[in-house]
């Protein structure tokens, strides 16, 4: 497998999904600012994400690729893994449906103290959370085709979200804010049928074989569901720290909105770099075990980790330098206000600390799911998820919503070093010498380009556009030259 063009590949086109959501969340922010409606929108599209990150592709395609590998495809296995859980997803829907009232409050008991609003969330959630079905019916159909080496088709889908929802908005001038609430709601369901749809016609198309059967319970089967329900909590520890992080949010008026638009910017470099990565090294490297080839797991880990550091270091020190006038410029327009510009920028310069430990991270959990070990990286997560929500609960009196970004900070580095920790007892990584000089020399050329960059005055959005291109052009060029003589 031609590492290094796959990720390139599902890099751009999981830029090009960011574009149009930064597009999104920009309408977003303009209808509804920063307050009631939206924290009562990213509260109900909270859920079904989590549910996609979490069963669709988060744990679903780490435990089905290496296993759907180790069996040589075998089309048979697909088929009743893919019956299973359409089965199961109409099971959870439905269970969601009748107690939705009991999760929202679970989620956001704050919202109660504001009249309507807890009553109007789940209405809206009730309506969105039908997308999980279609949606992780999505994902394990992508799945299919990761292992199969198709990553373009799959890394484009969310791009169908952005845009439906974009045009919901656009609606905006015509509708109350309540209602385009609904139609957003709708919408989301609507997109989840589409992306559905086009998988499974590319799948079709390939001659797959995949179809709907009668579910067998087989010791396959078994130990797939056994391996997944300990791997939902280990592979969603980033969604789970931020569910927790919205429930002790949820105390405080528009903090869940601020947060929101904290993690999205958060999540930009890391979908771009880190996902990618993650979502290539699953696929190749459960080839390369299955072929008990270490010295090429070896090779993609040390290229992964020197090519994915070098661009997320920039990233790190560029949001950080400018997080209030990115936030600025790109947000506050309408409804949105500069106290919500400030709030947003200041959880963005703690939340950004965490994506160097994000991202190799997602080599080292990568590498144990290749391996078939479910079970560690449960229990790191576990570890890391208790220690984050007793920094929610100890420091949100103390400094309110921020509580929440430097949680998932401290948190975030303890996972990666437990995480590390397993790799090396069980000899499943080793970390070449050249690849932690890198990976120090690209750390501080960015700080000392950082260190300048906070001196030059961002008067107007196109200064920032010029300030980031400038960091890009003067950095890229160096980093690349570092990268090779090390």
């Amino acid at each position: 497998m031609k590492l290094g063009k796959h990720i390139f590949g599902v890099s751009v086109m999981t830029g090009i999904s960011r574009v149009f959501g930064f597009v999104r969340d920009m309408l977003v922010a303009h209808v509804f600012g920063a307050g009631r409606l939206s924290d009562i929108f990213l509260a109900a599209f909270k859920l079904p994400n989590l549910f996609r990150d979490l069963l669709g592709e988060g744990a679903l395609s780490s435990i089905f690729i290496p296993m759907y590998t180790d069996k040589n495809k075998d089309e048979n296995f697909a088929k009743n893994v893919f019956s299973w859980l359409m089965m199961i997803l109409l099971g959870i829907a439905i269970l969601f449906e009748i107690f939705m009232p009991l999760v929202v409050w679970v989620l956001a008991p704050g919202f109660a103290d504001d009249p309507g609003k807890m009553q109007l969330t789940v209405v809206i959630s009730r309506i969105m959370f039908w997308y999980v079905v279609f949606i992780c019916a999505a994902a394990f159909l992508s799945a299919i085709l990761n292992a199969f080496s198709k990553f373009l088709l799959v890394a484009f889908m969310p791009v169908l979200l952005n845009i439906m929802l974009i045009c919901a908005l656009l609606l905006a001038a015509w509708f109350a804010p309540e209602t385009i609430l609904y139609i957003m709601a709708f919408t989301v369901v609507l997109a989840g049928i589409i992306q559905f749809a086009i998988l499974w016609s590319r799948i079709r198309r390939h001659h797959f074989g995949l179809r709907l059967i009668r579910p067998r319970w087989t010791p396959a089967i078994k130990s797939m569901f056994k391996r997944l329900g300990i791997s939902i909590i280990g592979n969603g520890f980033y969604q789970i720290t931020i569910i927790v992080g919205t429930l002790v949010a949820s105390f405080q008026s528009g903090a869940v909105s601020w947060l929101y638009y904290s993690d999205r910017m958060i999540q930009l470099p890391f979908a771009l770099i880190g996902l990618a990565v993650g979502t290539v090294l699953i696929s190749s490297m459960s080839n390369a075990m299955a072929e008990k080839n270490m010295r090429s797991v070896y090779l993609q880990q040390n290229a992964s980790m020197r090519e994915s550091m070098m661009l997320i270091m920039p990233c790190v020190v560029g949001l950080f330098v400018l997080a209030e006038p990115i936030i600025q410029y790109l947000f506050e327009y309408g409804a949105w206000t500069h106290e919500s510009t400030h709030a947003v920028a200041l959880a963005m310069m703690i939340q950004v600390l965490v994506l160097p430990a994000m991202m190799i991270s997602q080599i080292y959990s990568k590498t144990l799911y290749a391996s078939q070990d479910v079970r560690t990286p449960v229990k790191t997560s576990i570890t890391s998820l208790a220690v984050a929500t007793l920094i929610y609960v100890a420091a949100f009196p103390l400094v309110g919503y921020l509580a929440i970004p430097i949680g998932i900070v401290v948190s975030g580095y303890l996972k990666n070093w437990l995480l590390r920790r397993a790799c090396m007892r069980k000899n499943l990584i080793r970390t070449e010498p050249r690849t932690r000089v890198a990976i120090l020399a690209f750390a501080a050329l960015a700080i000392a380009m950082g260190a300048v960059l906070w001196f030059v005055p961002i008067p107007n959005i196109w200064i920032l556009f010029v300030a980031i291109g400038g960091f890009a052009i003067v950095y890229l060029p160096i980093a690349y030259i570092i990268g090779r003589k090390i």
